[in-house]
């Protein structure tokens, strides 16, 4: 019975032991079940940051060659907005030639149809005294002396032939002065009509290259337009584009040089006018993107319609600008400074003096716009100022 107990009990120890053991291995399975899964989560994430920084990488690049194409399209947004001025500028130039011959060619043929009247009637009065002259007989006046008339007769005949002969020598030099006019007239006429042919010719191929130059232009504003920006990116253009108008801004107003006669805009608030009529688009002062605020106005106008310097002044800079397409600043004197962008041509260079309302440029979309409109800006002493308190 005793040794029965025994083996019973030490049965019952082996069994604790066996639990124990089996506990034990499974704490050492569950371990390294464990490190197991840490060493495959470690790999994972390790294989996960590499994606994401290769990721990145790749952002990067892409980030890279659409700021390098933008700036190749800006670059060449830049050559056909300066391409398209020139050639309207040359076109308008050809028109204005084209209204003056044509103008002076009807001059021309108003001046021949009144030369060929004036030849028509010296012409009549010549025939009626040639007819005068035949009816008297053709006397001469040794014949009148061998007739021995009465002397009184015979000097009153003579100055009486003398007077004809004088008048008839009058219309016959009047007549030639007049054909002479009238060739000459003839000769101005035809010069006028080859002329105009050419003049004709040269603006049917000046239209021709500003459509291609329009379409080309076109193309251009549609690749900047796809390359899509987020609002970052446009915050960040429109920083730069601000940036460069400021630097130079400020880089033209240490090169003025300050006319005596030039005395600013102080004097003249609500007394000025708008330098082209058109709707308000953007008021200044309102939002443009994130923080960024409108520093001046867009107008809303036709293309082609002239723009017109607000007050007398100088022109400070004239020429093409990131963001703001063909830009004219004018110089009015004691701070105050005024800008026109976006146009289609620039009509003053650096340094022209240019009076109040006196055009200084035409309406465009230069810059990469894609409606028609003038960017004004008044500015003093540097800083942007609401062009509502000076124009009415």
């Amino acid at each position: 019975m005793t040794m029965l107990n025994t083996c019973l009990k030490f049965t019952a120890r082996e069994k604790q032991s066996l639990v124990l053991f089996l506990f034990m291995l499974l704490i050492i399975c569950v371990t390294q079940k464990s490190i197991a899964q840490e060493s495959i989560a470690q790999e994972s994430t390790g294989e996960k940051l590499s994606n994401v920084k290769s990721a990145i990488n790749k952002q990067k690049t892409t980030i890279k060659q659409v700021d390098s194409k933008r700036q190749k399209l800006l670059a060449q947004l830049k050559v056909d907005d300066l391409a398209i001025a020139n050639i309207i500028k040359t076109l308008n130039k050809t028109e204005s030639s084209l209204k003056n011959t044509k103008k002076r060619l009807n001059e021309l043929i108003k001046e021949k149809s009144q030369m060929t009247r004036e030849k028509q009637q010296q012409e009549t009065v010549l025939a009626k005294q040639l007819r005068t002259a035949y009816s008297t007989g053709h006397h001469d006046y040794l014949k009148l002396i061998l007739n021995q008339q009465d002397p009184g007769s015979v000097q009153r005949t003579v100055t009486y032939y003398q007077y004809l002969n004088k008048a008839r020598i009058k219309e016959i030099d009047q007549y030639k002065v007049t054909i002479a006019q009238l060739v000459e007239i003839t000769s101005q006429q035809k010069q006028q009509a080859e002329q105009l042919q050419v003049l004709e010719s040269e603006q049917i191929q000046q239209k021709t290259s500003l459509k291609n130059n329009k379409n080309q232009r076109q193309s251009t504003v549609a690749q900047l337009n796809k390359q899509l920006l987020n609002s970052k990116q446009k915050l960040r253009k429109l920083e730069e584009e601000e940036a460069d108008l400021v630097a130079a801004l400020s880089r033209i107003a240490q090169l003025s040089k300050q006319e005596v006669d030039l005395t600013g805009l102080s004097k003249l608030k609500r007394k000025l006018s708008w330098p082209v009529k058109g709707k308000i688009n953007r008021s200044f002062g309102s939002r443009k993107q994130d923080y960024l605020k409108w520093k001046g106005v867009l107008m809303a106008a036709p293309l082609g319609r002239q723009v017109k310097t607000i007050h007398n002044g100088t022109v400070l800079f004239s020429d093409w600008l990131k963001g703001y397409g063909l830009v004219t600043v004018i110089d009015h004197g004691e701070g105050y400074m005024s800008l026109y962008g976006h146009n289609q041509a620039l009509l003053k260079s650096v340094g022209e003096r240019v009076e109040t309302g006196e055009p200084i440029a035409l309406v465009g979309q230069s810059g990469g716009q894609s409606q028609s409109a003038l960017y004004f800006e008044i500015r003093y002493n540097g800083q942007a100022v609401n062009p509502k308190l000076w124009c009415r």
